[in-house]
């Protein structure tokens, strides 16, 4: 009957030790995924958030004057989004 029990023993140990290990794992993503810039991050989902309602807008337009000022500005965020990029990635 003692034998019942190490064993049982030996189980748990085996399944504290596994748990462990996936919390150090889980540990170690998230270090990793916090190296991003914060600042960056939000400024590019900023400008992300931005070209959307401008190409939004441009999709709308049949002037062609602001259809003109719609692409400039598109133009402009989608530079500003690749000089961001090496930051959020």
């Amino acid at each position: 009957m003692s034998g019942d029990a190490g064993e049982g023993l030996i189980d748990a140990d085996a399944r504290i030790q596994e748990r462990m290990e996936e919390l150090e794992r889980d540990r170690m993503k998230a270090t990793l995924r916090d190296v991003r810039d914060p600042e960056a991050v939000r400024a590019y989902e900023s400008l992300r958030l931005a070209k959307a309602e401008m190409e939004r807008q441009f999709a709308a337009t049949s002037q062609k004057a602001r259809r003109t000022q719609l692409k400039q500005a598109i133009q402009e965020l989608t530079s500003r989004m690749k000089a961001l990029e090496s930051a959020v990635k």
